[in-house]
């Protein structure tokens, strides 16, 4: 059993927290709200404000996941939440003996790159835009850290509330001119494949300082989208088969190989979960 730090305790947070708290891990969240949550002991602290985060300081965590989510597409809200939020929760454990690893929650937005070559983990990221450029400096704080960190670098996080795609599949005019690439995480793969590295830290595996978290199909937006509609028994627009130019292809071949099994390995078993729930409501 181990004493773990969750700050952000959004939807994926608490995914995580849930999962911890069942395999009987002593679970601390830290959220901006006041909101109360039975599953777990929650401290209210903004990490933008370095004086709520006071309390953190006695805590003494083995693990800490960061997992916030910037509060605007702008770059100030970026610089605030991953940069110097990040700088202001380490820095509230600059005294803890006992923190043995931190995991900040990335994105895959970090690679700017575009084109039908898969990326990994060898390849430089080049962020092409804000949040990248902050999520990659974000990242390389942890380089200064005396113990061990992961960087998680998520694909576009679907599931449960996350319908944006289904929505988009039944208005075929509102389909996006370009066809481009895409790339995808459930959100329940998300959450169990960190707890999976937690797990396997705990049991002295080695597990690697960055892992892109996204399922076994890079596909084009409107192959999801052909077949959403298709399930939808949406009529397909004119453009449907339109090539796939510009965005990127992203492998998990890391993920893979250490030993995780995909509760959804592909947008067919993801999306078709959600259907099949929105059916039955």
């Amino acid at each position: 059993m181990a004493k773990i730090l969750i700050v952000g305790c959004g939807d994926l947070g608490t995914a995580i927290a849930t999962r911890l708290i069942k395999a009987e891990h002593e679970v601390i969240g830290l959220r901006r709200s006041h909101e109360v949550t039975p599953l777990m002991q929650v401290l209210q602290g903004d990490v933008t404000v370095p004086a709520s985060l006071q309390k953190l300081v006695s805590i003494m965590p083995e693990v800490v996941i960061y997992c916030v989510a910037a509060s605007s597409q702008t770059d100030a809200a970026y610089q605030a939440q991953y940069v110097n939020g990040l700088k202001n929760i380490l820095a509230s454990q600059r005294r803890n003996q006992q923190l043995q690893h931190v995991f900040f929650i990335s994105s895959t937005r970090v690679y700017g790159q575009e084109g039908e070559a898969l990326l990994d983990e060898s390849v430089e990221a080049l962020p092409a835009d804000f949040g990248g450029q902050r999520l990659l400096e974000a990242e390389q704080l942890l380089n200064t850290l005396p113990c061990k960190s992961t960087v998680l670098r998520l694909s576009g996080i679907y599931g449960p509330g996350r319908l944006r795609m289904i929505r988009l599949a039944q208005s075929p005019q509102q389909w996006p001119q370009q066809n481009s690439w895409s790339n995808r995480i459930h959100r329940d793969d998300a959450a169990e494949f960190i707890v999976f590295l937690l797990q396997q830290l705990f049991f002295e595996q080695a597990i690697a300082p960055c892992y892109i978290v996204t399922d076994s199909m890079s596909v084009s937006q409107y192959e999801v989208l052909t077949w959403l509609a298709m399930q939808l028994k949406v009529k397909l627009p004119t453009n449907s088969s339109n090539p796939a130019q510009g965005g990127k292809r992203l492998s998990n071949q890391l993920m893979l190989s250490s030993g995780y099994q995909f509760q959804y390995p592909n947008f067919q078993f993801g999306y078709q979960a959600l259907l099949d729930v929105i059916a039955a409501v």
